[in-house]
């Protein structure tokens, strides 16, 4: 029910090397609107698109075949993949940024993941933000984006914290649960959009044990790192 016959966005190609993906980067549009976003995403001279679009309203909006390369992730990296593109499913929310995500969008979002991680086996932990793959270049979802909601119903990971008195190397815990390597202060941003949103001041010991805890049960597979 989540699938259309016609897909009006140009902005694709085929999967590099054979790629089928196993990552889904989620972002929000940055505009006012889902009408102004759909003709961006479809708009040749724009070269942006994704898979599948979502309205306020709720409404699923498909772009992108699945089976072949949306242009939405750039330049970034997620653990040794590179080309984002070639591995990720991308998911536009139609959202400026600035207000809370509608009770209706988030729910059709959710209904959307649960299938497509279910028929592409994608692990929960490799759903991901925009700003996740690219730190300091994209803020998306942002900091308005409920990630606990997805966690708490299986199609994310959040972190627990852990009670050691010993204070693990964030950096180190960070990229090993993913995130690319790039500067400490671009990393920690990045980390506390998603995480812990409110946080300010330098790195802490709980922004290390969040990490570790992360790093701990949901390590990047080597097995699925083939850029």
């Amino acid at each position: 029910m989540l699938r259309a016959s016609a897909f009006p966005s140009p902005n694709c190609g085929p999967r590099r090397g054979g790629a089928l993906p196993d990552l889904i980067v989620l972002h929000y549009t940055g505009m006012d609107s889902a009408d102004a976003a759909r003709d961006r995403l479809c708009d040749p001279e724009a070269e942006v698109s994704a898979h599948y679009m979502i309205a306020e309203d709720g409404a699923v909006i498909p772009l992108v075949p699945e089976e072949l390369r949306a242009w939405h992730a750039g330049a970034g990296a997620w653990g040794q993949v590179r080309d984002v593109n070639s591995r990720s499913i991308g998911i536009e929310l139609v959202n400026t940024g600035a207000h809370p995500y509608p009770q209706r969008q988030m729910a059709a979002l959710e209904a959307l993941l649960a299938d497509l991680m279910h028929r592409w086996q994608i692990a929960p932990e490799r759903v991901i933000a925009h700003s996740d793959m690219a730190p300091g270049r994209k803020i998306d979802p942002g900091a308005r984006f409920d990630w606990r909601r997805l966690a708490l119903r299986g199609l994310s990971v959040w972190p627990e914290t852990g009670s050691g008195a010993e204070v693990p190397d964030f950096a180190a815990s960070a990229r090993a649960f993913g995130y690319p390597d790039v500067a400490p202060d671009l990393l920690l941003a990045a980390f506390r959009l998603r995480f812990r949103p409110w946080a300010t001041g330098p790195e802490d010991a709980t922004d290390a044990a969040l990490a570790a805890d992360l790093a701990a049960r949901f390590p990047v597979d080597a097995r699925a790192l083939q850029a």
